[in-house]
């Protein structure tokens, strides 16, 4: 199963974040294989952290609420909630396997929350610009409760544009960036 999971930063919590960046790398490197697509999101100045994504294939959602809940900044404070869903990879790939590669233009996490009308989401012309596309699910996969999407765009509207604003009560768009060690 595939679970898409937001941890968002709590104010003033940068300082911890950084205090504990080696904990969360070693953490993460527990999951390199399971892991389709990771990386931080951040505040307009480009350098302000606001968030961690992470994608990637578990067991189950015990396994997933696991993944969540005992990552070391969760666990320390420095998020203020997290966003875990079931997701489906429409994709097929994980983001290594993006044409665009990781560098090279603006990226962002776009998250389509509510849906307001009852169809499924479809991915979107303009597929080499997508990273990682797929619907946020119920624990047991059977209701759709929105959609995430990370993909290179030249512009925080141009990225919202992914999504179609009629089907969704609330479209979030968040500068993010390839994660992973270098």
């Amino acid at each position: 199963m595939e679970f898409f999971c937001y941890h968002r930063d709590r104010a003033d919590s940068l300082a911890l974040r950084r205090k504990l960046g080696e904990e969360h790398w070693a953490y993460m490197d527990g999951y390199e294989r399971e892991l389709i697509a990771r990386g931080p999101t951040y505040a307009d100045d480009d350098e302000t952290p606001t968030g961690s994504v992470h994608i990637v294939e578990l067991p189950d959602p015990a396994a997933a609420r696991a993944f969540a809940f005992d990552e070391p900044g969760y666990q320390a404070g420095v998020y203020r909630d997290v966003l875990l869903r079931r997701w489906r990879n429409m994709l097929g790939r994980t983001m290594w396997d993006f044409p665009g590669g990781r560098t090279g233009g603006d990226r962002f996490l776009v998250l389509g929350l509510g849906p307001e009308k009852d169809v499924a989401p479809t991915v979107p012309p303009g597929e080499d610009e997508l990273v990682a596309y797929g619907p946020l699910l119920s624990d047991d996969g059977a209701t759709w409760l929105g959609t995430a999407v990370l993909l290179r765009a030249p512009d925080p509207d141009t990225a919202r544009a992914v999504l179609a604003p009629d089907l969704y009560a609330d479209i979030e768009v968040h500068k993010w960036e390839f994660g992973g060690r270098r």
